[in-house]
């Protein structure tokens, strides 16, 4: 890994490369070098991210323009040049790599251990969207298609039904139905973002807390991290995914569905957390739906899964043939308690906003 460091702009002889993080799409390594100068160095996976160069156009354009932004360093995420002045590396193997200086003093959460922990994730993506909330999102490429398309992605579950190609649809009638019972209000946000009622921003797409990195010390959140799926697209999406992961009490393939449920406590952080931080950026149609995405994403995920569960299990890995089921159905169960609790939902977006 020596030979690839040395072709970027490092600060003195590369002393070290290991493997580094709990990433399962990149090959992530942190680098040291003589003069003490800390890297992450990747390479990205051409086989989930078909167009590196398009990627890194939009990590570049977002990471420059959050820096003119920012009242300090270690808010974003600073690339390391090549030798060439080029912000990524192909090798001879038609590799792509590309380096970020190391955020010192800094911690990955793999999970929320509080609900102040919750709120920081909160304060930090709420700040990351309000920082970009005037970048024309229209310039930046779509690293995934239509990945929250919800539409599209009902689209694919029926065509997964339809082909049966692994013969299990059979098995699972009571979750398609479930699906299937939500056609309709599937497609809310995306009428609303065709009419034009939800503008288009940009979106990280991934909002999971284990994205966010936090001061050692302070425990406040730092900075966004893993910007490969930032691209256009709604910012409720990206609000309601982080509800979907973080807000629950149970782990995304809980087997006992009795433990699945909403917590309105950690729910409300990451509401105040995220509107305090990027409120004033956004539409009030916008802030109506939160509550709102936060069903969708919950819903379009538990579909994912099922799709996936119906084609084979192609797409997430699992560990066991019923893997994606579970997931799914950890997902819907999510869903079912959120239609339970729409009512406090909506009570708490109200208390939040009039403070």
């Amino acid at each position: 890994m020596h030979n690839i460091l040395n072709k970027f702009a490092v600060k003195g002889e590369p002393a070290s490369v290991d493997r580094f993080g709990y990433g399962h799409i990149n090959q992530t390594y942190i680098a040291t070098c003589n003069s003490g100068a800390v890297y992450i160095l990747q390479r990205i996976n051409k086989n989930i991210f078909k167009d590196p160069v398009s990627l890194m156009e939009n990590i570049e354009g977002v990471t420059s323009y959050l820096r003119k932004h920012s009242t300090a360093a270690r808010e974003v995420l600073t690339l390391v040049p090549t030798v060439d002045g080029m912000p990524y590396y192909i090798d001879n193997e038609g590799e792509y790599w590309r380096l970020y200086d190391f955020v010192t003093d800094s911690v990955c959460l793999q999970r929320a251990e509080s609900v102040s922990d919750f709120y920081e994730s909160a304060v930090t993506f709420g700040r990351f969207q309000s920082m970009l909330a005037d970048y024309p999102a229209h310039t930046l490429h779509e690293t995934i298609p239509h990945f929250h398309d919800t539409v599209s992605r009902f689209a694919d579950l029926i065509g997964s039904i339809e082909n049966d190609v692994s013969h299990r649809a059979a098995g699972v009638s009571a979750e398609i139905e479930f699906a299937l019972s939500y056609k309709e209000f599937a497609s809310t946000l995306v009428d609303l973002s065709h009419s034009g009622s939800l503008p288009l921003r940009v979106t990280h797409n991934d909002t999971k807390l284990n994205n966010v990195l936090f001061d050692i010390h302070t425990r406040k959140g730092l900075c966004v991290i893993d910007l490969d799926t930032v691209m256009p697209g709604l910012a409720v999406n990206d609000f309601g995914d982080s509800i979907r992961f973080g807000a629950c009490t149970a782990a995304e393939d809980e087997k006992d569905l009795s433990k699945v449920s909403l917590d309105l406590d950690l729910y409300k952080a990451y509401l105040q957390g995220f509107l305090s931080e990027c409120g004033s950026s956004l539409t009030e149609k916008e802030i109506e739906m939160l509550p709102v995405a936060a069903k969708m994403m919950t819903l379009e995920c538990g579909v994912r899964f099922l799709t996936d569960y119906l084609d084979g299990d192609n797409y997430f890995k699992t560990t066991y043939p019923e893997h994606n089921l579970i997931r799914c159905r950890t997902q819907f169960a999510l869903v079912s308690d959120m239609d339970r609790k729409w009512q406090q939902m909506q009570n708490i977006l109200s208390e939040v906003i009039a403070v």
